[in-house]
């Protein structure tokens, strides 16, 4: 932010709503856009300074700080001191090289991770030229008019101007969990942070009610500016995943340190061997044998995988959720927005006089409307001047209501909420116009929507008289209504008979909304009491919602993975099922409502939460309840939320999954995962993307730990047997270099395989090594192990040199791992097809690359010189490829085998803690 207001602070909390309206020279109703644009360019944008990520100098000092390296030093050293100077040289090199690929490979990561933040940039409803607009919260100045509710994060320090029910929680600013009661009247000027009841600050959580504020300070003028706190922090690239193929490098470093002393020491004390010679035999040993490359090239599968999620618009805030994603088993969705469009149309009123068709579809105000008879709409257009009730019922719904439409770009949007708009729309239909109603009946108080409540409240004066204005969940207001308005008289309500009203709008997949109303009398603050009994019941309205067509496909994809979706719904049950068996769900022949999962034990709910795939006027309370039922059923959950109650259901969720269009600031906090479009499809192309990531991690470690263990292999059995070494440290160094650069990267970009989506969720508990892996890494050791050998051994008896004899090992060391690369493409899938052999464009690209390296290791003189590599004739290539064709091949007929004998390359897990499949070779 710029720094041209470097005034003392005003007291706003001290002055009148009316005084800091005029001291910002602003307005009720707040600024224009040309005044908004001036201030923008002389307060800057509203933002602060975010946390700083680590300086560079810092992250590549980091790449020094791990056994390996401290191995290679020690053993630059070591030989610099034995005199074996280009040696010395070389291992520096190298060192500096592989801190350098981890260095930019990390920063890359971090790059993507910060790419990914900036997509969930907080967004402010504003009023701008007397119009609610939605702009992003950086864009907001002194003087503007915003408009917060329930789960939003306050995005700038508002002096309240109205406040109904308000209540923020202000643990950022003062360290209080407790939630704060605001109002609108002044306080003392001297008053604490926490008793400045009449201010809202920024980065502080509205967990009630809502209000109207004025922007008073912005950026870093903001009480949460002036203490210097970051709103977020910066997230650490330490996975889970991560942390455990550090600790396994640990434990294998451990044992190869051994491994690499005794072999050295047998060499001297059994073959009467140079300590010096014997100690570089040691260094290659741990050289060969530990992948160093490893931990650099999960990091950056983990960061592609983020990436690729967040082009299809699902942003991951933390990136262990990349490796959850895999895992999950049952996926708790909401039905509106997620399932459903999210594009509300009132289709049917249903008044005492009968039911009314409306026609029309979407957010443009076009539409007529229609009796209907014998369950058909009649053709003729209802002249609503002659019909009091529905206009009446049409007038409360705009009045009872926070929403508004817009002309936008020739496009009609609403602005609010969508089921709140399409009440709006209704009545725009009927030539109502919204801003006019609303000039002609201002709002005297109100009581929020809440869902513990599931109704909202409004207090207006109509025709001379206070009327309370109530819509809501139909069963909900039933409860609290006595009479029916019924031509203009008031009559006892037939419960049944509505209830059979709301269930035949439900039957045709409509959400189902009441209307009521009753005169209040000298009432001038609304409380539950005056709202909650003795209403008039108006009417019914029918919301059409229909499925994405998107969903419905995702449902189709998440049955076949064995991953069971789950919707959960403040509709009614009747409703919820009517959209359910639309989309396909598995268990759609009962829905349980929130009434009865309250009436559940845990026990009970462990018990049918196996069978019931439809939860009904739910709550969030009963989705922490689902979740943590599921979870004692062995299930891995993912669970969608978008108010500020749903916190602690994401939080317990594996993968908490927050809507990004009409979720709230606290549901994305508690999120690991925003869905950018809030759709159920997005959902499940990042659990692909999570099973693909995975996959790929896997076959990058099936890959590289062979090829360590191959030449560590080598060295051992050369000591062992007192025979010439077959790869030098360096030469080993060199290997390990090239094979995590170029062939070790290839496997993270490989696509998902076709039947990905066609297996069982991942074992969450199956170790990343498991019994198969380890049974590959060994075989294909011994296979490059017997490769080695044999060319160094062959080279030799054929009068070869030492050098020659080494650089044709190392050259079928390289060539079979590119040939191997080809076998890991698929685990236990078959590559003998064109699809396989040829189907990936960077495997082709890194054993391109890997054959320019090693020919110019071979060939280039100064190579030869630093690593000891000399020419190899035609001849010797042609056994190397043939060596390497017979490795791949071998890899090949065992694929086969094991497939033959049912071994599965995946471990899985049933859902509903079932016995899991064991997954190793018998």
């Amino acid at each position: 932010m710029t720094e041209s207001k470097q005034s003392e602070p005003t007291a706003w909390h001290a002055l009148s709503g009316d005084e800091s309206l005029e001291n910002l020279d602003s307005t009720p109703d707040g600024l224009d856009s040309q005044a908004a644009e001036s201030r923008l360019s002389e307060y800057g944008p509203n933002q602060l300074k975010q946390a700083e990520s680590r300086p560079w100098w810092k992250r590549l000092l980091q790449q020094f700080n791990n056994i390996l390296m401290l191995v290679l030093i020690v053993a630059a050293i070591a030989s610099l001191g034995l005199g074996h100077t280009l040696d010395a040289a070389a291992i520096f090199g190298v060192v500096l090289i592989i801190a350098l690929i981890g260095f930019f490979q990390e920063g890359k990561a971090e790059q993507a991770l910060d790419s990914i933040r900036q997509m969930l940039s907080p967004q402010a409803n504003v009023l701008r030229d007397g119009e609610r607009k939605t702009i992003p919260a950086e864009e907001l100045v002194p003087g503007d008019i915003v408009l917060v509710e329930s789960g939003d994060r306050v995005p700038a320090d508002l002096r309240l101007l109205e406040a109904r029910r308000f209540r923020t929680e202000e643990a950022s600013l003062t360290g209080e969990s407790t939630p704060v009661d605001k109002e609108t009247e002044a306080v003392a000027d001297d008053a604490d942070l926490g008793d400045r009841t009449s201010m809202a600050y920024a980065s502080t959580i509205v967990v009630q009610g809502n209000a109207r504020g004025l922007v008073v300070e912005t950026g870093a003028r903001t009480e949460i500016g002036r203490i210097s706190e970051m709103l977020r922090d910066v997230e650490q690239l330490k996975t889970p995943l991560l942390r455990q193929i550090d600790r396994a490098g640990q434990v294998l470093a451990f044992f190869i340190l051994g491994a690499a002393t005794l072999t050295g020491a047998f060499g001297v004390l059994v073959h009467n061997q140079p300590m010096g010679e014997m100690f570089m035999a040691a260094v290659g040993l741990a050289v060969a044998a530990i992948p160093e490359g490893l931990p650099a090239i999960v990091t950056i599968g983990l960061a592609l995988g983020v990436q690729t999620m967040a082009k299809h618009n699902a942003i991951i805030r933390r990136l262990p959720a990349v490796e959850t994603l895999g895992s999950i088993s049952t996926i708790f969705s909401d039905k509106t927005g997620t399932l459903t469009r999210n594009e509300m149309t009132a289709q049917a009123i249903w008044l005492p006089q009968g039911e009314v068709r409306i026609e029309g579809i979407g957010f443009d105000p076009e539409g007529s409307f229609h009796r209907v008879s014998d369950g058909e709409a009649e053709e003729a257009e209802l002249d609503l001047d002659d019909d009091d009730a529905l206009r009446h019922f049409l007038k409360v719904g705009v009045l009872c209501n926070d929403a508004e439409v817009t002309k936008e770009d020739n496009r009609w949007k609403i602005q609010g909420d969508p089921t709140e708009g399409a009440l709006v729309v209704a009545a725009a239909k009927a030539g109502l116009t919204t801003k006019q109603l609303r000039g002609d009946h201002d709002r005297k108080d109100a009581i929020p929507f809440e869902s513990e409540r599931k109704y909202m409240a409004t207090l207006h004066e109509i025709d001379g008289e206070d009327l309370l204005l109530v819509k809501g969940a139909p069963d909900r207001l039933l409860e609290m209504c006595d009479r029916v308005r019924d031509n203009g008289e008031d009559s006892e309500l037939d419960v049944d008979l509505w209830e059979e009203r709301i269930h035949d709008l439900s039957a045709r997949g409509l959400r189902v909304l009441a209307i009521a109303e009753k005169p209040v009398g000298d009432v001038h603050e609304l409380t539950d009491e005056h709202a909650e009994e003795e209403l008039v019941l108006l009417g019914l309205v029918g919301l059409l919602d229909p499925p994405r067509d998107e969903a419905i496909e995702a449902v189709k994809d998440c049955l076949t993975a064995g991953i069971r979706p789950v919707m959960i719904t403040g509709d009614h049950a009747v409703t919820a099922l009517a959209i359910a068996k639309e989309l396909g769900f598995a268990h759609t022949e009962r829905a349980i409502s929130g009434r009865e999962i309250e009436a559940m034990s845990d026990e009970e709910l462990e018990e049918t939460i196996l069978d019931v795939d439809v939860f009904a006027r739910a709550s969030p309370e009963h989705k922490l309840r689902l979740v943590k039922a599921m979870q004692a059923q062995g299930g891995i959950c993912a669970m969608t939320g978008d108010g500020v109650n749903d916190g602690p259901a994401l939080k317990r969720a594996d993968v908490g999954v927050a809507m990004g269009i009409q979720g709230t600031e606290a549901a994305k906090e508690a999120a690991e995962m925003v869905l950018a479009d809030d759709n159920f499809a997005t959902i499940v192309g990042a659990i692909r993307e999570g099973r693909k990531v995975y996959d790929n991690i896997r076959k990058t470690i099936t890959f590289l730990l062979p090829t360590n263990g191959g030449q560590g292999l080598a060295i051992m059995l050369a000591v062992l047997a007192g025979t010439n070494l077959p790869v030098t440290p360096l030469q080993a160094l060199w290997v390990n270099m090239v094979v995590a650069v170029t062939l070790g990267l290839a496997l993270a970009f490989e696509d998902a395989e076709p039947d990905i989506m066609t297996r069982q969720p991942r074992d969450p508990d199956a170790s990343l090594l498991d019994l198969f892996l380890l049974w590959r890494v060994v075989f294909v050791s011994i296979l490059l192990l017997l490769g080695v050998f044999g060319m160094f051994t062959w080279l030799q008896a054929q009068g070869g040199s030492i050098e020659l004899a080494r650089t044709g090992a190392v050259n079928m060391l390289v060539i079979g791992s590119a040939a191997y690369l080809i076998n890991s493409r698929y685990l236990l899938r078959s590559t003998l097809s064109m699809a396989g052999l040829f189907g990936s464009r960077p495997v082709w690209g890194s054993i391109g690359i890997i054959v320019v390296l090693q020919l110019g290791w071979t060939y280039l003189p100064f190579m030869q010189v630093i690593f000891g590599s000399e020419g190899l004739a035609p001849s010797h290539w042609g056994v190397i490829l043939a060596g390497s064709l017979a490795i791949y091949l071998i890899v090949e007929v065992e694929k086969r085998v094991l497939s033959a004998r049912g071994v599965k390359s995946h471990p899985t897990a049933h859902q509903g803690g079932q016995e899991r499949t064991e997954q190793k070779p018998s």
